[in-house]
């Protein structure tokens, strides 16, 4: 095959969109279909911050469709001097073509490269914008990126906006099943960090109709009182500290709500930019946790500590922290288009002399509350010392020798050490554990039995969780560390599958395991690494036909259609995993052609920190609340 200048091939307009949307939506998984949507909102929020719009409403169509409307100035409709275009089409239709490349249209916005929209429009079958300005109500439509219909106008116009709607492609898409509640939460934090916005949402599929509103006055203090949900807060209000300040001619803001969870000891921190969710942090995150780390020793140096005590760490002060810290600056850096990490460096040191100068003024002004907060932090410190010599177990030595890795002896490892064709079965016991190492492909399956129920790192100290003999074994094996020390390198196992009795009781050990992973290594279930197995309930023999039924309505249907008739069919319940032969859990469970694995996805990381809290926490009042609420939902109860 020869290669010249006639193989390389130029993707012209939105076709590189189309070819490779990943590149610009971050996946095409349920992610990234919604993706589309904070995409199109933004751009509404830029509205309001621009002191334009006050409302915003957002629809999910009967027919599969978004439709996203603001009272904004809705956008220029006149001929582009360099396009020869309406600028409508220009920014529906060309990458990096926006009014958020200076500071003349937008002092700040979420959207910065000039994609958001003209991407939404690559992904969609179909896309319409109704642009009421002037005095008039224009309309131009599009499908996969290419005009259908040229701007016109429609009639009179009594206010002025933008509405969009689109119709995402299934072609390019996983899925265009948009889910009401993840769209819900993401609004309402929206609303949370910028009070007076309000938000309509509506829901007009069939058998779906619901309605909200979302309105908030008092900001991100709401927000962190929310996110501390059912824990005791460690102060009665939040500590709310704003700045705003020029900076090499670039108008800079601040605005943070700190608390603590009284006895609760996960850290709980949601940044933001221009309104947009940094999930992977940056450098407005890391200014607030130098600059919360060193005010608050120099404070208990003159105020709280003792002789001899050593000085507080970050992870003394971020045991339990819950932080809202939202940061607007015109022409913001991002790492990638989805914006996750903020990289301009300018914002470290803003953010830093903001929490420097507020938060020690606030210490002073509330002695009683900052000793408070000092105590709980030299309590953390005294685990953290406690903890240090099992922290030093989580660490390996190297990959390729087992011994110098301290690998758990329980473990039976697999032969290879190409860690992207590896697993990692965690099973259930060791009559399990006897038939999983049976049954495996030594090769690639490795076997890692675990004794009893482990321990809830929800209600436990770091240096409990780090005690544990089970909760050792597991992050040995896996090998990466956890919390702060997470080397992603280190990865042993591509897969790390949990497998337990397709019963109660194995239900309660897979989420704990659950809790763990998403407490300690939350990078491991974000890189699409952990996965849960299905084993079956039971097996349906009759001669020498022989299947398997994951719960009692597939055993049923099986009994109708496969073993249809009068001859007897043998119904065997299995117990746990160690009642299977090893042939029958390979068969069923581990062989990589015919067994099923569910992946375990976050898609919504602010909704499954309510859930892990609510359920796995101190509350035992709000969780016997959400049973009774929810009991009616349940499926699968031993009784």
């Amino acid at each position: 095959m020869t290669y010249t200048a006639d193989s390389i091939s130029v993707l012209e307009g939105l076709q590189a969109v189309r070819k490779r949307p990943g590149m610009y939506i971050g996946s095409t998984d349920a992610r990234g279909l919604h993706h589309l949507v904070w995409e199109v909102v933004d751009n509404a929020v830029d509205e309001h911050l621009a002191g334009h719009a006050g409302r915003i409403w957002v629809s999910l169509r009967a027919d599969g469709g978004v439709e996203v409307s603001d009272d904004g100035r809705g956008i220029p409709v006149e001929q582009h001097s360099k396009e020869r275009k309406p600028a409508v089409e220009v920014v529906l239709t060309k990458l990096h073509a926006g009014g958020k490349f200076d500071q003349q249209a937008y002092a700040v916005s979420g959207g910065l490269h000039g994609v958001g929209v003209s991407v939404v429009n690559a992904l969609s079958v179909r896309t319409e914008v109704e642009v009421s300005r002037g005095g008039k109500r224009h309309h131009i439509a599009f499908a996969k990126g290419r005009r259908t219909e040229a701007l016109k106008a429609l009639g009179k116009a009594s206010r002025t906006g933008t509405l969009v709607r689109f119709w995402p492609d299934q072609e390019i898409l996983d899925t265009v099943e948009f889910d009401y509640d993840t769209i819900a939460v993401r609004l309402r934090e929206t609303c949370l960090l910028n009070p007076g916005l309000r938000i309509d949402l509506a829901d007009e599929r069939e058998g779906r109709e619901r309605t909200d509103t979302f309105v908030f006055r008092k900001g991100l203090a709401d927000f962190a009182s929310e996110l501390l949900g059912a824990d005791e807060p460690l102060l009665s209000r939040p500590i709310t500290l704003e700045r705003t300040e020029q900076v090499g001619g670039k108008s800079l803001a601040c605005e943070i709500a700190i608390n603590w969870a009284a006895s609760a000891f996960s850290e709980r921190v949601r940044s933001y930019v221009n309104v947009i969710r940094t999930a992977d942090g940056g450098t407005h995150e890391e200014g607030f946790r130098s600059a919360l780390t060193g005010t608050v020793n120099r404070w208990a140096k003159a105020h709280a500590a003792k002789r001899g005590d050593a000085d507080l760490t970050g992870d003394d002060l971020r045991e339990g922290l819950v932080v809202v810290l939202s940061v607007k600056m015109p022409d913001p850096q991002f790492e990638g288009q989805t914006k996750g990490k903020l990289g301009s460096a300018i914002m470290r040191s803003f953010v830093q002399r903001c929490v420097n100068e507020g938060l020690g003024e606030w210490l002073d002004q509330n002695v009683s509350a900052a000793r408070r907060i000092v105590r709980r932090a030299q309590v953390a410190a005294k685990a953290r010392e406690a903890a240090r010599a099992a922290r030093d177990l989580t660490r390996r030595k190297g990959l390729l020798d087992s011994a110098s890795a301290g690998l758990p002896g329980k473990l039976a490892d697999c032969s290879s050490r190409n860690a992207e064709e590896c697993e990692l079965y965690v099973v259930e016991g060791d009559s399990a554990g006897g038939s999983s190492k049976l049954a495996r492909d030594r090769h690639t399956q490795a076997i890692l039995p675990l004794r009893g129920k482990v321990l809830n790192v929800e209600k436990a100290q770091l240096r409990r969780v780090l005690a544990n003999n089970e909760i050792q074994a597991l992050v040995k094996a896996i090998g990466t560390g956890i919390g702060d020390d997470f080397d992603y390198s280190r990865l042993r196992y591509h897969k790390v599958v949990l497998m337990s009795d397709a019963d109660v009781d194995g239900g309660h050990i897979t989420t704990l395991l659950l809790t763990f992973f998403y407490r300690l290594m939350p990078k491991l279930v974000d890189g699409g690494h952990l996965y849960l197995a299905q084993p079956p309930l039971y097996q349906l023999r009759r001669g020498n036909t022989t299947a398997y039924a994951m719960d009692d309505a597939e055993r049923e249907r099986l009994t109708r259609t496969m073993f249809k008739g009068d001859a007897k069919v043998d119904v065997a319940r299995f117990k746990g995993l160690g009642e299977m032969d090893p042939g029958q859990l390979w068969e069923t469970t581990m062989d990589p052609e015919r067994r099923t694995l569910l992946r375990v996805t976050v898609e919504t990381a602010e909704r499954a920190d309510a859930i892990f809290t609510l359920l796995m926490g101190e509350s035992a009042a709000d969780r016997r609340g959400w049973i009774e609420q929810n009991a009616q939902y349940a499926d699968n109860i031993d009784a």
